[in-house]
């Protein structure tokens, strides 16, 4: 017998001497009500997130075409008048 049925055949026979837990009759449908709930907010949060993301796009897509960032911005003064 190797050390892992050796292993095996312990952890089975503490199972079998452990009488066996009573489960509370609604767990199950319990447990599937919050699951339900948590995938929701999950699935309202990454919506959310997403809007967010679309939103940011937009409002920098708007600003890069009034701003033009990569043109060289207009002289505030004008240079010097020489050789007249």
């Amino acid at each position: 017998m190797s050390l892992q049925e050796r292993k095996e055949a312990a952890v089975r026979a503490v199972f079998d001497r452990a009488p066996r837990p009573v489960v509370p009759p609604g767990l199950c449908a319990e447990a599937m009500r919050r699951g339900e709930r948590t995938l929701r907010r999950r699935r309202t949060a990454r919506r959310v997130l997403w809007c967010v993301l679309l939103a940011a796009v937009a409002a920098f897509t708007v600003w890069a075409a009034v701003a033009r960032p990569w043109e060289e911005p207009p002289a505030r003064t004008t240079p010097p008048l020489t050789g007249w």
